[in-house]
């Protein structure tokens, strides 16, 4: 089959590779309809995951069709249209029973690299890198689904297909960082990036009651996406000052909540970014922080930030006097899809959660390195470029 390969730092390729198979009486073969580029692809192709090797298959954000299921599934037959949590749950431990599901116990096949870097390992993931299992990704034909009476959710016939590929791993993430981050009627919420992750959370949160909501990019284009499909209020970090506009927009307490959905190599301007820059390239903290540092200052006293971007390793000047000294929550988490998904999906039906519009480049599979390009570089306005194979 084809599928598109990591080959090393900024060079992905459409390849032949094998076809999946059947290795367990729990895993279906699914033919991909529809794959997404996500965010945090771009750290696979930086080189800033280091536990890739040459001919990975990458792709975590899927849906498709059904094609074999091995002995032991029984919620779903060949034919069914499903789309594919990006976490890999087995259902059975701890986590996965008290819907912590991106924590799972036993879908990791490589935990050793993750618990020397973290204390613990969390679940496996599809096509993003050895470290988080070395699973074969979805940017190809066909994929094995493990597990997958509860990794692959039926989607309803009211949800076309452009729509339901988000509900693999965007929306839940979004959903997951307004959820978690404990949004309420009534509250103001900000939310760092408008990529398809923090329009999701944003959208998320006007969908739990916040009165109203705010997002920060640099990029007009992905504002004027959030402002005309949600009606967001948006901020350009390139034209005002972030934390001063947003005290000014709260009568001086800042946000209730704050989303970081930037990750581990957020841009900015000033001595902070350069500091950063300077850091990480000599390999003296692994991420660069500036996002979380400043929904941390922006958060209102007592109130909650979110961490939803990726983040790999250690940071340094991180203000965790201030997390003290504000009584601010500070959570974060990868996404748990399965927790979420078959409400998201109910909410596409009845016209509540739009998504279509994030996919700004529909592209064959084939021209799979093109639209990475597009993507990485932010050219022709993309928000994120989904392939057909």
């Amino acid at each position: 089959m084809r599928a598109l390969c990591w080959e090393g730092v900024n060079d992905v390729r459409v390849q032949d590779v094998p076809d999946p198979r059947i290795l367990n009486d729990g895993d279906l073969i699914l033919k991909v309809r529809l794959s997404t580029a996500c965010g945090s692809d771009l750290h696979l192709l930086t080189g800033h995951i280091p536990f890739m090797q040459a001919g990975d298959v990458i792709g975590h954000e899927f849906m498709g069709e059904v094609v074999e299921v091995g002995p032991g599934v029984t919620r779903h037959a060949v034919g069914d249209r499903v789309v594919v949590a990006s976490f890999i749950g087995c259902g059975q431990c701890y986590y996965c029973r008290n819907d912590l599901w991106s924590l799972c116990d036993n879908t990791n096949t490589n935990p050793g690299i993750t618990q020397a870097l973290w204390g613990a390992d969390p679940g496996g993931i599809f096509g993003y890198s050895h470290a988080m299992g070395g699973f074969k990704g979805s940017h190809a034909e066909y994929v094995r689904v493990p597990f997958a009476d509860h990794n692959a959710i039926p989607i309803p016939d009211g949800v076309d297909d452009l729509s339901a590929v988000f509900a693999s791993d965007s929306a839940p993430t979004g959903w997951m960082g307004a959820d978690l981050g404990g949004v309420r009627p009534g509250d103001v919420v900000a939310v760092w990036g408008s990529g398809a992750v923090g329009q999701m959370a944003a959208r998320s949160a006007q969908l739990l009651g916040a009165e109203r909501v705010v997002v920060v990019d640099r990029f007009d284009y992905r504002l004027r996406q959030a402002e005309s499909v949600f009606g967001l209020e948006t901020l350009n970090y390139e034209h005002v000052d972030i934390g001063a506009a947003l005290r000014e927009m709260t009568g001086g307490r800042g946000p209730d909540v704050c989303i970081e959905a930037v990750g581990c190599e957020a841009h900015s301007y000033g001595p902070q970014y350069a500091y950063d820059q300077v850091k990480s390239k000599l390999k003296l903290e692994t991420d660069r922080p500036i996002a979380v540092r400043e929904a941390i200052h922006a958060c209102r006293k007592g109130g909650t930030v979110f961490v939803l971007g990726v983040f790999s390793g250690v940071v340094d000047k991180f203000p965790l006097g201030a997390v003290m000294n504000k009584g601010l929550t500070l959570r974060g988490a990868q996404q748990h899809g399965q927790r979420y998904i078959p409400m998201l999906l109910d909410r596409m039906a009845s016209g509540e959660l739009t998504t279509t519009h994030l996919a700004t480049h529909v592209l064959p599979l084939e021209e799979g390195a093109r639209g990475y390009r597009l993507f990485k570089d932010k050219e022709d306005d993309c928000v994120r470029a989904v392939f057909r194979p």
